[in-house]
């Protein structure tokens, strides 16, 4: 059965206007959560930071910053919500909230397009090692 009165918790991996949970649930209200913890134990550069945030501006998003699961399941609170809902996630990281988030109210994960449809699964890490990986897909369609 689908949530009758969703929330949208839109994370760093799907930080667009391609996001599946803004495009199906529109007019849901969405929130966007700078992790504290993971900014500051994975010294995250300002510019980085500067591009989430600049991204997250140009969407109808609340900003947060904190422990993402608590952010996401006050706002939900806040807003009466059934549900969460997102996109999927590569990253363990975002799966660990994820399942927190999921202990407390129900999260529906929905499956964004991806960029690029690689032969085997990504290296999570650096960017500059998983384009290598991924601009010879890329390019090969030009």
């Amino acid at each position: 059965m689908d949530p009758r009165k969703p929330i949208l918790w839109v994370h760093e991996e799907a930080l667009g206007p391609a996001n599946p949970a803004l495009q199906d649930y529109p007019n849901a209200p969405g929130l966007f959560v700078f992790d504290d913890a993971w900014i500051q134990d994975q010294a995250i550069s300002r510019k980085r930071i500067g591009f989430l945030y600049e991204s997250a501006l140009s969407l109808p998003l609340t900003l947060r910053r904190g422990d993402v699961a608590a952010e996401v399941l006050r706002f939900a609170q806040r807003h009466g919500a059934d549900a969460v809902i997102s996109s999927t996630a590569v990253d363990p990281r975002l799966q660990r909230i994820a399942a927190a988030i999921d202990r407390e109210l129900p999260l529906w994960m929905l499956d964004p397009d991806p960029f690029v449809d690689l032969p085997k699964p990504p290296r999570l890490g650096r960017f500059s090692r998983y384009w290598r990986e991924a601009e010879a897909v890329v390019w090969k369609g030009f």
